[in-house]
Formats: structure tokens, C-alpha cells, sequence
């Protein structure tokens, strides 16, 4: 994994805490754009998740197959 993947997901969680703060003590409006942010970056984590393992042929065996008896 490259460091931004590393990054993403933890800095996205940090966010919707410092979200939920940001809405106990100014409200909803306040911390909307805090919110968008971290969904922002879920989003983006995701997109780069579903990149990498489209880049990367699979790497399982195929099952083999039972014998009936």
C-alpha cells in the first residue's frame, strides 16, 4: 500500500469525530463542510481500493472441482 491509501481511511475517521465535536458546540451548519470532507475521502479510498485490485489479475487458484461419488 502506498501512503496516501494509508492516510485516507484514518484521516476520513478523524474527521466525522471532529465532525460530531463541531456539531455538539456550533451546530449542524458549522460542521457540514467537515462531513462533506470526510466523505470526500471515503470516497476517494474506495475509488483507489476498487483501482488497485482492477490492476492486480487474481491471484487465487481456481477452486477445484469436487468428485461426485
Amino acid at each position: 500500500m502506498r501512503g496516501i491509501d494509508i492516510i485516507l481511511l484514518p484521516l476520513a475517521a478523524a474527521l466525522v469525530i471532529i465532525g460530531a465535536h463541531v456539531t455538539w458546540t456550533q451546530g449542524i451548519m458549522a460542521s457540514y463542510p467537515v462531513f462533506m470532507l470526510a466523505v470526500v475521502l471515503l470516497l476517494w479510498f474506495k475509488f483507489r481500493k476498487t483501482q488497485k485490485a482492477e490492476k492486480e489479475p487474481a491471484k487465487r487458484e481456481p477452486l477445484k472441482k469436487k468428485h461426485k461419488r
